[in-house]
């Protein structure tokens, strides 16, 4: 299309409508305004430039003029209006059409993306499409924060809108799901997530980012996405601390609860004599937790839990009497830690053994 011009199938009628309409001094006819949507919907759908267009037609409407008896240029005003305004609603109908269609395109992407949920070559096409290159090793970061994350919502767009201009040439992705924001990187490229995930911080005020390790291949996206799940899902049930988790860091804790049975004996045969004491076991077992995290710091052990160091004293001594393993003791310590992180992990003692 020349500057101005307008492909001979988009402007089929026009003229005639403009003329008709000029003479008889009539609005146009609604079969007339549809005829101008359908068109306005055809160029939409060739991928031409709606400025150019409006310019042709504007074009056309002038050479008309010539051909209109004087004192008639209102009634050609009135009549280019209502056919361009028509043209213009057709193809911005046609392109909320096409943008509802990709975002639908891009949602089912997704999906099958976390979810591995398509043929993997098939899901390799389609993921060019939406920037990424699936034969790389790409990792997942999660982010949750105090309210959920959905498209189009401020936080979550402000976020996408700083990390894209920051890598977007990077090949990256990012989007949101079940109230999470999620972003897929390189998986030699991690400065994008640590990004990300300060982004996601600092946006929300309180919000945590896991990391999942980087994998290869289609299936990877899928394993780095569980991973960085499994690490916000364990971090909630461990009571973890820190802003950002990296799946790497927490590997011991799926090999902990492997044997799932096992690890229940070991916290029963170990830990339920705790139930007898004062307090119940949940007691010993947040006294044992702050004990270890603090590196069998007393002192800082009862910062952690508003004690005076008699008073964790005393309570590490009824552990040892209660249980028969010395939390000092470097072999004993082992079983009570092992135990204890079994207690958390497996939700014990609970409210009925508490």
């Amino acid at each position: 299309m020349t500057d101005g011009a307008v492909p001979a199938e988009h402007v089929a009628g026009y003229a005639e409508i403009l003329l008709d309409a000029c003479v008889t001094g009539r609005r146009l006819t609604r079969a007339e305004l549809e005829s101008r949507r359908a068109q306005g919907t055809r160029a939409a759908e060739a991928g031409l430039p709606l400025r150019g267009l409006i310019r042709g037609h504007l074009g056309a409407a002038r050479e008309m003029q010539s051909r209109l008896p004087s004192g008639s240029v209102g009634a050609l005003l009135a009549a280019v209006e209502q056919a361009v305004d028509a043209f213009a609603e057709g193809y911005e109908r046609a392109q909320h059409q096409a943008v509802r269609q990709e975002e639908a395109a891009r949602r089912e992407f997704i999906d099958d993306l976390l979810y591995g949920g398509s043929d993997l070559g098939r899901l390799a096409e389609r993921a060019e499409r939406f920037g990424l290159r699936l034969s790389q090793a790409h990792a997942v970061a999660v982010a949750v924060g105090p309210e959920p994350y959905g498209d189009g919502y401020p936080v979550a767009r402000g976020i996408e809108e700083t990390v894209l201009a920051r890598f977007g040439n990077r090949q990256l992705l990012l989007t949101t799901k079940d109230g999470r924001l999620i972003c897929v990187a390189p998986g030699d490229q991690p400065d994008v997530l640590a990004y990300f995930a300060k982004r996601a911080y600092a946006a929300t005020g309180g919000g945590r980012v896991a990391i999942g390790r980087s994998h290869p291949g289609a299936g990877g996206v899928v394993h780095s996405y569980e991973e960085a799940l499994n690490a916000l899902e364990l971090a909630e049930r461990m009571g973890l601390e820190g802003p950002v988790l990296h799946a790497a860091d927490l590997l011991v804790y799926p090999v902990l609860t492997r044997d799932r049975q096992a690890m229940a004996d070991l916290v029963e045969s170990v830990l339920g004599p705790l139930r007898n004491g004062r307090g119940g076991a949940q007691l010993f077992i947040d006294t044992l937790t702050a004990y270890f995290d603090s590196g069998c710091v007393a002192t800082e052990a009862a910062r952690r839990l508003s004690l005076s160091v008699r008073a964790l004293t005393y309570r590490l001594e009824r552990i040892h009497t209660l249980t028969g393993a010395d939390p000092a003791d470097p072999v004993n310590r082992y079983t009570l830690q092992t135990a204890v992180i079994g207690a958390r992990l497996l939700g014990w003692p609970g409210e009925a053994g508490a």
